[in-house]
């Protein structure tokens, strides 16, 4: 493990202690970010080898994103406290910069929390917008929007649900859900009745989708546990009933109406009957049908790939395709499910992360999809973590999809560093971490992650929410120069987002391909921009979209190094 060693820990602390602005509530890890400065800062001095293909500068203070995650209580004491939360990323103005939407918990009652706080905060914990200026700072524009949600949120997911040319926001949470309308104006209006959205219990990790290709975006809500706050009974050593010890729940279908309504068609879409402990969603067309299908990540619960059959029904098929347990045939505690094609083959494989080893599943054909992450060098690193949020992206834009995960304590509050695999090709990764920047000496206990380009500069940055704790932005430093396209797609007559379509890039005698998809990783949702790295290729001989629509639009020799706005006609 990345660890500090020796007298610089007792300086580390040491100094963060003196510099610390407020007291530390006990059993928490981390309450200020003023402690995160002289770790960043004397972390050089630990043994850190020279620069790496990829490099992460931490710069959240800078950047004006003062967001402290709350789990609502004095310390972990509940499966609900400790879920934590994720954020998405969407440009909810319109002026081609990625916005940034997080959520919290909250306090719930002295009934609900064993360790309720002993004074409440002046200002309660919410969510928060954080509006992007293009020049590396945000704003807090969160009374502004009107998006702050009275609930103890867990993920977050954008869509333009009713096609009118502007980014909407969907946030899960405990007890129920919510369904923000984007007015246009700078605010937002919640329509979740209106709407018919209707979401009872837990709702946690969630993804849009155009299941039946009618052009408007669908929506899937995973639930996680029936979960009760007057439940004690536990073996000691465990801290607190984890999820094994509830009821699991079933998930949630909701059809677009395309009137700005929906209905529920879990039951008739086959969704409803198979019941889990959703963690994270997500939705791709793995066997290449042109229909979405819908991966869940349970914990401790087999995991379900929910393929769809073209009639407005889904057959789950985790078990037969290979997708539904461990390297061992365990159920793991899958957190993050990402679809993505590593190899280059066109066959979008599939990537979890979990408490355990990670599973990295190479899509051979035929809906099978292999185990190879032992071979892909990332079992035995990741084995010493727990991992939540995890992103796929090309960090370095040499043409390979590379992998971050941020990690944390499952149900202590322990931290732990994070880490970042470098694609080599041929689905073999290597871990870069140790020389991607000071920031991975520093240790959080991470929940969600979200990626996104925020300043249009061609690399791919991070945001990690930390557990009752302030979150980081990580801005990309990579030094190379390879080149990059990323595509802003807007639909016609598939959903306005064209979540679903199929970009390939052919630059420099290779062919790559990403589907746009709508929410992945863990309660988090990435850039809605459709980003590719180029290696040394200066010029694209061909974009090619395939619209949820079946429409085939080709653009030849589009330009490189900047976004590139492709209308469906």
């Amino acid at each position: 493990m990345r660890r500090i060693h020796g007298p610089l820990m007792t300086a580390l602390f040491g100094r963060g202690s003196e510099t610390r602005t407020e007291p530390r509530p006990k059993g928490a890890v981390i309450r200020s970010r003023y402690l995160f400065a002289p770790l960043l800062a004397l972390a050089t001095l630990s043994g850190q080898p020279g620069p790496g293909p990829i490099r992460f500068e931490e710069v959240s203070a800078g950047a004006g994103i003062q967001f402290t995650h709350s789990f609502g209580a004095e310390k972990l004491g509940s499966l609900l406290e400790s879920t934590g939360g994720g954020a998405a990323w969407l440009d909810y103005n319109n002026d081609g910069l990625p916005d940034l939407y997080v959520v919290s918990g909250k306090p719930l009652g002295k009934d609900m929390h064993p360790y309720p706080l002993r004074k409440l905060p002046q200002t309660p914990p919410h969510n928060h917008l954080y509006r992007n200026d293009g020049k590396g700072h945000f704003t807090d524009v969160t009374g502004q929007a009107g998006v702050g949600g009275d609930l103890f949120s867990m993920g977050a997911i954008a869509a333009d649900y009713d096609n009118d040319g502007r980014v909407d926001l969907f946030v899960s949470g405990y007890g129920r859900a919510i369904l923000y309308r984007n007015k246009g104006d700078g605010t937002f209006e919640d329509v979740t009745e209106k709407a018919g959205i209707k979401v009872p219990g837990w709702s946690i990790g969630s993804a849009w989708l155009d299941y039946d290709k009618d052009g408007c975006v669908d929506l899937f809500v995973g639930r996680y546990v029936k979960f009760d706050p007057e439940y004690h009974n536990y073996y000691a050593a465990d801290n607190y009933p984890g999820p094994l010890d509830y009821e699991p729940e079933s998930n949630v279908l909701l059809h677009n109406n395309c009137n700005g309504t929906f209905t529920d068609v879990s039951e008739k879409a086959g969704i409803a009957k198979f019941k889990g402990r959703t963690m994270g969603a997500t939705a791709a067309d793995f066997d290449l049908d042109g229909y979405p299908d819908i991966y869940v990540a349970n914990d401790k619960t087999e995991n379900f790939l929910f393929h769809n059959e073209k009639n407005g029904t889904f057959k789950e098929m985790a078990v037969s395709a290979g997708v539904a347990y461990g390297q061992s045939g365990e159920n793991t505690s899958a957190m993050g499910p990402v679809f993505d094609d590593f190899d280059h083959d066109g066959r979008v494989d599939l990537w979890v992360s979990d408490s355990k080893y990670d599973r990295m599943m190479k899509n051979v054909g035929q809906l099978k999809f292999q185990d190879v992450t032992e071979r892909a060098g990332i079992s035995q690193l990741a084995a010493q973590y727990v991992s939540w949020g995890t992103g796929v992206h090309d960090f370095d834009n040499d043409g390979w999809d590379d992998i971050f995960i941020a990690h944390g304590g499952l149900i202590h509050m322990i931290p732990q560093e994070h880490s970042v695999f470098h694609n080599t090709g041929g689905m073999k990764f290597e871990d870069v971490s140790r020389a991607a920047g000071p920031f991975f000496d520093v240790k959080s206990v991470a929940r969600g992650a979200a990626f996104a380009d925020y300043d249009n500069d061609g690399k791919i940055d991070v945001f990690i929410v930390n557990l009752g704790a302030p979150a980081f932005l990580l801005h990309n430093t990579s030094p190379g120069t390879d080149h990059w396209i990323a595509v802003k797609l807007v639909g016609r007559k598939s959903n306005r987002d064209g979540i679903g379509a199929r970009v390939e890039v052919v630059a420099g005698g290779a062919r790559q391909e990403r589907e746009r998809v709508g929410g992945s990783g863990y309660l988090s949702q990435d850039d809605p921009r459709v980003h590719f790295g180029l290696g040394a290729a200066a010029k694209v001989d061909k974009l090619t979209v395939t619209w949820p629509s079946g429409t085939r639009q080709v653009v030849e020799n589009p330009p490189v190094d900047r976004v590139v706005t492709v209308e469906e006609k």
